[in-house]
């Protein structure tokens, strides 16, 4: 399969995209992907598409089709070769996405080539029509103007970046050259990041023993907005980051988190897959209740392995591990739906908030399930084996073997590391609709830590057990804590405040509502162009409590042995 993209007016967006196939079928299917690795969703690309038309060798019009939302049917009336023409709407800037304008040709491959299914194994070749001479950066070696690739899925993995704005260093471990380039960013604090990312690539390294690549590419395109997005490849990561003043301030401990989540989905994903996600169908869901694997085990240890490391304090990873417990805690869909049900739907509604308290996350909570299961394996195999153990036997009995992981698969082989039964805990954290907090700080009192829990400063959540958002110049009600006092007496998602007893409140919501707190309250809102009063009593409840993780008082021997363990930091 070969293609061609041309670039002829970049200020439109739009790629000029030249499919080439040989045929010998009477009738040939041409298939659009419909969704895009690393995001368990339909992307529709096919939405971006047009000019869509089909030509024989000679150039001549051939009769096609379109067979459903991206696939099309072209009797190919004897021709040897097919070409397909169209052109590729380019206007979006994300990790997963492709993007044209006047300085830079973005691609993600998986985006915008049709393909021939049954197909996709068969080597592939691209070529780059450029406005204008920019400098690429990117998996696949550039060889002229041409990218070679073994398959369509080496080549749809294999997202590329035409930009002069671009500084690069690069690094080794274990025989395997590791790039970092930054785009639209210039004096980048070279000594510290490599350093850092040094650590966490040595680490995660140690505890597989091998990588399943010769090189990879860290590849960060920054923003002068606020943005925060990734997408995993096998040889290499898309990391977009904003806004540029703060990726090397603020925003660093977020480019160390996403970067090493990332390389962690070289192993975890892009190497070791569920039985549902090893043969990629692009043209359809790809359903799997495994994202507890997929991404809630990335999560954790993206994270973790900044602290185990030495990137890290201990202190400052259990800040950041408590921000995940609060996401849970705070969310009534425990409630409401699993963590098995929730993975499934990831193609429904993962990746937006929808209906309120309806779900969980395959990221927040798939990253607490994977603490308590690293906390289980630790504490039954009295530290000799790890979530890292579990996870190097993945990667040794599967990927190697060129097979996927199962469900059964995953839980006899923690049963087996911890010599503990692990059905139980598995079943209750994957399939039943519950709060984690029991099992939380049960596995956290195994490490000799605590949950500890303070008043929420915010008084619209600590006294109303609402949050808002303002719009308009008003405090719209964002989302409402069930059975809290502003949902008995009424109040409704999308209420804009507009008063407070009496007093006109903008922007200084809280500042009035502290100010009350000692009295009944009367709100005046706005419901969708209906003026409302609602009548609310003094809070005697608080809500929204912040969760902190720390370190209990005392611990014994061995506890204290297996934190260090799990910290890598020897304590006295």
């Amino acid at each position: 399969m070969k293609y061609r993209i041309q670039t002829k007016a970049p200020q439109q967006q739009y790629l000029q995209i030249t499919a080439e196939f040989e045929v010998n079928e009477a009738v040939l299917s041409l298939q659009f992907p419909s969704w895009r690795p690393g995001r368990y969703e339909l992307g529709n690309f096919a939405k971006n598409v047009r000019s869509f038309k089909v030509l024989n060798e000679l150039g001549q019009p051939i009769k096609f089709e379109k067979k459903s939302k991206d696939q099309w049917q072209v009797d190919t009336k004897g021709a040897s070769k097919v070409l397909v023409e169209y052109e590729y709407y380019s206007a979006e800037l994300n990790a997963g996405s492709t993007f044209l304008d006047d300085k830079r040709v973005y691609v993600n491959p998986v985006n915008c080539l049709v393909y021939i299914p049954s197909r996709e194994n068969e080597p592939c070749s691209l070529e780059i029509e450029l406005f204008q001479e920019l400098k690429y950066s990117g998996t696949l070696p550039l060889d002229g103007n041409k990218i070679y690739a073994q398959s369509y899925h080496e080549l749809v993995d294999s997202p590329f970046i035409f930009c002069d704005e671009v500084e690069s260093n690069h690094y080794q471990y274990g025989g395997v050259e590791f790039k970092i380039s930054f785009v639209g960013i210039q004096n980048v604090p070279w000594e510290r990041v490599l350093s850092d990312f040094q650590k966490f690539t040595k680490k995660q390294f140690e505890d597989f023993g091998s990588f399943p690549v010769n090189s990879f590419h860290f590849i960060v395109i920054v923003t002068p907005y606020a943005h925060y997005h990734g997408v995993e490849h096998l040889a290499s990561t898309i990391i977009v980051l904003g806004p540029t003043p703060d990726i090397f301030g603020a925003l660093y401990d977020e480019l160390l988190g996403i970067s090493s989540h990332e390389l962690y989905h070289v192993w975890n994903v892009k190497s070791i897959r569920t039985v549902d996600l090893y043969h990629y169908d692009y043209s359809k869901e790809n359903f799997s209740r495994m994202g507890y694997l997929c991404e809630g085990i990335t999560t954790y240890l993206g994270d973790y392995y900044l602290m185990a490391s030495g990137i890290w304090t201990p202190e400052k990873y259990f800040k950041e591990f408590s921000q995940v417990i609060q996401k849970h805690l705070d969310n009534a869909g425990r409630f409401n739906y699993s963590l098995a049900e929730s993975s499934w739907d990831t193609w429904l509604d993962g990746y937006v908030p929808g209906a309120p308290g309806r779900k969980v996350s395959i990221y927040n909570e798939g990253a607490i399930f994977a603490l308590i299961t690293d906390v289980f394996i630790r504490k039954n195999s009295e530290s000799k084996y790890s979530i890292a153990s579990l996870m190097k036997r993945l990667y040794e009995d599967f990927y190697c073997q060129n097979r996927g992981v199962s469900e059964a698969d995953f839980i006899r082989i923690v049963t087996e590391l911890s010599e503990a039964d692990y059905n139980d805990l598995f079943r209750k954290l994957v399939y039943q609709r519950i709060s984690f907090e029991d099992e939380l700080k049960s596995t956290l009192d195994e490490l000799g830590l605590e949950l500890f829990f303070s008043a929420n400063p915010d008084p619209i959540a600590r006294l109303l057990g609402i949050k808002t958002v303002v719009e308009q110049n008003a405090q719209k009600i964002a989302s409402i804590l069930p059975d809290s006092i502003s949902d008995k007496n009424g109040l409704m998602l999308g209420d804009r405040i507009w008063s407070l007893n009496g007093q006109v409140v903008r922007t200084d919501f809280a500042l009035w509502l502290n100010y009350f707190k000692n009295e009944n309250l009367v709100l005046n809102i706005d419901r969708a162009g209906r003026a409302i009063q609602i009548d609310l009593p003094k809070a005697e409840i608080e809500y929204f409590n912040l969760a902190q993780i720390r370190l209990k008082d005392s611990a014994s021997e061995n506890t204290v042995f297996m934190r260090s363990s799990w910290t890598c930091i020897q304590e006295k």
